[in-house]
């Protein structure tokens, strides 16, 4: 026989298991219940950038079904920088709950644009450095996200370079020369360029037709480095320039290894975006900014084409063969 005592835990025990399960169905039922409106703002050509996806991908395992839960307004401009306070605003005005930016300029229009909507970045190669957060670790104000690490991959970059291009005499970095990252990135290739003992050419552009300027000067015996931020379409230019003239390039992503890129060392686009949307998911639960720290991206990838390296008479060593995330035949 069970006596008073227990009996009383065993119903009090109960009981609150009871309420948590309440407590637990209101709070999902809260998130059920409210449909949130994301702004997306990038400077890509179509809705569905991989950043992009990979967020809407991210979200459905956390639970948010789009069109129950989240809808998405996507801007973007389409290679055009100065595109973007526009669009932000535009944002803004709509009534967005949160933005979800990809890249330094989006980030610092949306920054811009607001201080009360949270911001949630991509493809932010220097968070401290492009001025979005004051600290890493303690962003502080309304915008928080994923750091695409561009200046601390810089000389990993050109180590891939001169191990598929060993008789390389200069590497052409051709960068946003209003892009704060792009200087800090430009040092670190300086750096890592003379342990290499490899000629390092930085150039900064402002526009278009700075970026076709530059490739023109780029021989036989050189070689690209492409820069995280592609404003004026830089990484179009040197994709372009690569396959054209044979000229050796190593880009920040695999994406432009699909469209017939040499090699890529860098985070993955898609992934950015999936591990941002467990920011997103705390933003919109009632997470302050403020309160999440920075994340360096989670998957670094080394991408290689060997139809390219055909093309452009490489061969690919055993050693960097075996590294590799991912070969494209």
């Amino acid at each position: 026989m069970i006596d008073g005592k227990r009996l009383v835990r065993r119903w009090v025990s109960a009981a609150f298991l009871a309420t948590l399960a309440i407590v637990a169905g209101a709070a999902d039922a809260q998130v059920a219940g409210r449909q949130y409106r994301i702004g997306v703002l990038n400077d890509a050509w179509a809705a569905n950038h991989p950043a992009v996806e990979g967020l809407k991908a991210g979200l459905r395992d956390l639970g948010f079904q789009e069109g129950r839960d989240v809808v998405f307004d996507v801007r973007f401009t389409k290679g055009n920088p100065r595109a973007m306070p526009t669009e932000a605003e535009a944002l803004v005005k709509a009534g967005v709950d949160v933005l979800f930016t990809s890249n330094e300029p989006a980030t610092r229009a949306a920054k811009a644009a607001t201080r009360k909507i949270p911001v949630v970045f991509t493809l932010v190669g220097d968070p401290v450095t492009a001025g979005v957060v004051a600290k890493l670790a303690h962003p502080g104000g309304n915008v928080t996200g994923v750091s695409s690490l561009t200046t601390d991959l810089m000389a990993k970059r050109l180590e891939v370079l001169k191990t598929l291009f060993p008789g390389v005499k200069r590497v052409w970095f051709i960068h946003d020369s209003t892009d704060p990252t792009g200087a800090v990135a430009m040092q670190k290739g300086i750096d890592a360029a003379q342990r290499l003992r490899i000629g390092f050419v930085p150039i900064g552009v402002t526009n278009a037709e700075g970026v076709k300027s530059a490739l023109d000067l780029v021989k036989p015996g050189d070689a690209l480095l492409a820069p995280d931020q592609d404003g004026f379409d830089i990484s179009v230019g040197i994709l372009e320039k690569s396959l054209a003239s044979s000229v050796p390039a190593v880009f920040p992503s695999s994406l432009w290894i699909e469209h017939g890129g040499l090699a890529s060392y860098g985070p993955d686009y898609y992934a950015q975006g999936v591990q941002a949307a467990q920011l997103v998911a705390k933003v919109l639960r009632g997470t302050p900014p403020e309160d999440l720290p920075v994340q360096a991206a989670d998957k670094i990838d080394l991408t290689l084409n060997l139809k390219t390296a055909g093309l452009l008479g490489l061969a690919m060593p055993r050693k960097v063969l075996l590294r590799a995330d991912r070969i494209r035949q």
